[in-house]
């Protein structure tokens, strides 16, 4: 399959993922789950906070949401060690905590919990439900949480060459490395929109 590279700036892009959420065909009044994810060093956050206002801008409340914020508990997430590739990739996030306390409950009940634990203490952060109104965006950042059960409708990914993620992946994180490899390939094709981030300021679309 041929496919065609758009450089685009990093405000063009946020202006591209909100044109693909209020776009996306949704039913009046129903959320839209958007994922935004990406290596750590690709930076998915800066993405997802910047459609945030022009979303608003658009009358659609926003849900922020970070798949860091859910993850599972340490005791669990490092069962099989601290440097253990296959559990980063499957066994980190708590998927089944997410949907039920924000991506599902935001279209069943109409509200969401904007955290669960916090990953620096791996201690609760009793955080109340907030509410979500009609049309609300689910707004949520993260890595390897593509293809994982998560129930999004819109999912972008920031990618980034074998040889840049290898480059930019601190020593002490070197181990993880074979995951984020695997994870690139199951993925292909999956996301609703691939962008290419091996130049920061210089992002890429890539259009089948």
């Amino acid at each position: 399959m041929s496919t065609r590279v758009e450089p685009v700036s990093a405000q063009l892009l946020a202006e591209r993922v909100v044109e693909l959420v209020l776009g996306g065909g949704a039913a009046p009044g129903a959320p839209v789950r958007l994922l935004v994810d990406g290596h750590p060093s690709a930076h998915p956050e800066w993405l997802a906070d910047a459609v945030v206002a022009p979303l608003e801008a658009a009358g659609r409340p926003v849900a922020r949401v970070r798949v860091n914020d859910f993850l599972r508990p340490r005791s669990l997430r490092l069962e099989h060690g601290r440097e253990d590739p296959d559990s980063l990739l499957h066994g980190w996030i708590d998927v089944a905590a997410l949907n039920r306390e924000v991506l599902t409950r935001v279209a069943e009940r109409g509200e969401y919990l904007p955290s669960l634990r916090d990953p620096a203490t791996d201690r609760a952060t009793r955080a109340a439900y907030l509410p979500a109104g009609p049309g609300t965006v689910v707004v949520l950042d993260g890595a390897l949480a593509i293809g994982r059960g998560l129930d999004v409708d819109l999912a972008v990914h920031l990618a980034l060459k074998p040889a840049t993620l290898r480059r930019r992946t601190p020593p002490d994180e070197e181990w993880g490395v074979p995951a984020y490899e695997r994870y690139a390939r199951e993925i292909e094709g999956v996301p609703d929109l691939l962008v290419r981030v091996d130049h920061p300021d210089h992002p890429a679309l890539v259009h089948a």
